[in-house]
């Protein structure tokens, strides 16, 4: 009798994941293609590349750092002969503390970048502001990003807000799946212009994903992404999309007064 109930409850212990292994089975597979991704998902009608910069800042100089940056960034930002734009700068409230993000756009891709690089070597404003703010950080790291095309484009909004990074570490091979299920599932997260940027990694961690979101405080991010469970059709493509990411993370942000986005 022992081992009929043991055989019993590893039978309907097993029947959930045999379920989801025959599900897997009917999971839209992706043809195969002969293109570069970068190709296939971003946005063609445009040629920016976006630069994403983590700062993690010693905790004495945070204060220190972001005096720094509200004085020099605009500067960058605003001059016309460098072909970029600040699209936001935030401080990282829940998440890794003491930390800074930037995310920068080149108008005109890899020339752009190129360009604006160089012409910041000979500025000497800029150069003793590196130096300076060197002294300041524990660690440093910066991606270059492509644009999903089937998000919004990032443009300035008015505040108060908190931003939401969450950023996907994807299995190698996934990017276009990804992108094929995201297409479908960023109708479901418009209504409360929530969407601010979606964005792949180019050069830096490669198969990274980052989705930028905004929302009036924590409990309206909270009744949003709740109220997109109610939507038929949001769950199946949240089954779908899991298996493709091998680690995820979310920093909750407050933008710097210099943000473009507030």
């Amino acid at each position: 009798m022992y081992l009929l109930m043991c055989r019993g409850m590893v039978s309907s212990a097993s029947r959930p994941r045999e379920d989801s292994w025959l599900k897997s089975l009917f999971v839209r597979k992706v043809d195969p293609r002969k293109d570069a991704h970068s190709n296939l998902l971003a946005k063609r009608e445009t040629s920016s590349l976006y630069k994403l910069q983590i700062h993690n800042v010693k905790p004495e100089c945070l204060e220190a750092y972001n005096k720094l940056c509200q004085e020099v960034l605009p500067k960058i930002h605003e001059e016309k002969h460098y072909p970029c734009a600040l699209v936001g700068t935030w401080n990282t409230w829940y998440g890794e503390q003491d930390q800074a993000v930037h995310l920068w756009r080149y108008e005109g891709g890899y020339p752009a970048l190129n360009e604006v690089m160089s012409k910041l070597r000979q500025n000497k404003e800029f150069t003793e502001f590196r130096k300076e703010r060197g002294n300041m950080l524990l660690s440093r790291k910066n991606q270059l990003l492509l644009e999903f095309s089937f998000w919004n484009e990032p443009v300035p909004r008015e505040g108060p807000n908190i931003y939401e990074l969450r950023s996907y570490q994807l299995r190698p091979g996934t990017m276009i799946e990804w992108g094929n299920y995201w297409a479908r599932a960023i109708r479901f997260r418009q209504d409360n212009n929530e969407a601010v940027g979606g964005f792949f990694s180019q050069i830096g961690q490669l198969y990274m994903v980052h989705h930028l979101w905004a929302y009036k405080d924590l409990q309206t991010r909270e009744d949003i992404r709740n109220a997109a469970w109610h939507k038929p059709g949001w769950d199946e493509l949240v089954y779908y999309t899991v298996p493709l990411i091998q680690e995820m993370e979310s920093r909750i942000m407050i933008p710097l007064k210099i943000s473009p986005l507030q």
